[in-house]
C-alpha cells in the first residue's frame, strides 16, 4: 500500500539543514530561565520582607516549569508562591511566552479563591490604578490577553468586577510586559509581584 510522501517546502528544506537557529533558540531559553531564577530569589526576599502574609504562603517553594507547545510556542513559568490541592489552587505565575510577552498572574481557585475574595474585591480601585486585567474566560488555563480571556479592570464598574469575582470557582488577575521591555522586565515583574502580594496582606 502506497503512502503519501511527506514533502518539504524549499524554506523548510533549507531550515532543516541548519543548526544555528535551534542553537540560538536554546540559548535564548537558557537566558529566560536564568532571568526567572534570579527573579525567584528576589521574590523570596521581597515576600519575607512584607508583614501580614500568611506563613503558608511564605513557606511555599518556588518552581520553574517549561514546555514547547502553548499554542504552538515555547514557554517557561515560575510559580511562587504556589499552593496546590486537589480542589484548590493558589499561585503567582510569571510566564514567558515565546514571541508574545512576559506576564504575571495571581491565580486562585476553590478555598483559596473563597478566602481571598473579599480582599481582591476590596482592592478594586488599586487594581484599576495599577492597570491589572481580570480573567473573564470559563477556561482557567488560558494565558493570552485576547478579549475573550481578559478585560482591563479600568474598563469595569465595581458591580461588574464583583460579578466576575463571584461568577466561578477561580479568579485570575494579570498584567503583561512586552518583549521589547526585556532590559527592564525583571524589575517590572518584581514590582508587579509586590503589587499582587499587597492585595493578600492580612
Amino acid at each position: 500500500m502506497d503512502t503519501a510522501k511527506i514533502r518539504l517546502s524549499p524554506e523548510e528544506e533549507a531550515l532543516i539543514k541548519r543548526t544555528d537557529w535551534i542553537l540560538t533558540k536554546n540559548n535564548l531559553l537558557g537566558k529566560v530561565n536564568h532571568l526567572l531564577s534570579e527573579l525567584q530569589s528576589r521574590q523570596v526576599l521581597a515576600l519575607q520582607g512584607i508583614p501580614g502574609i500568611s506563613q503558608e504562603i511564605v513557606s511555599s517553594s518556588p518552581k520553574i516549569s517549561k514546555g514547547e507547545n502553548y499554542n504552538g510556542l515555547p514557554w517557561l513559568i515560575l510559580d511562587y508562591p504556589r499552593l496546590f490541592t486537589k480542589e484548590s489552587f493558589f499561585a503567582i505565575r510569571t510566564l514567558f511566552w515565546w514571541g508574545n510577552f512576559f506576564s504575571i498572574t495571581l491565580h486562585v481557585s476553590g478555598n483559596y479563591k473563597d478566602g481571598y475574595l473579599q480582599k481582591i474585591v476590596g482592592s478594586f480601585a488599586y487594581l484599576q490604578e495599577q492597570k491589572f486585567c481580570v480573567c473573564i474566560n470559563k477556561e482557567e488555563w488560558q494565558h493570552h490577553f485576547e478579549k475573550d480571556n481578559y478585560r482591563s479592570v479600568e474598563e469595569l464598574r465595581l458591580s461588574e468586577f464583583e460579578a466576575i469575582a463571584h461568577h466561578s470557582s477561580f479568579m485570575k488577575l494579570a498584567k503583561k510586559i512586552t518583549l521589547d521591555e526585556w532590559n527592564d522586565a525583571d524589575a517590572k515583574m518584581l514590582e508587579m509581584f509586590i503589587q499582587l502580594i499587597r492585595i493578600l496582606k492580612d
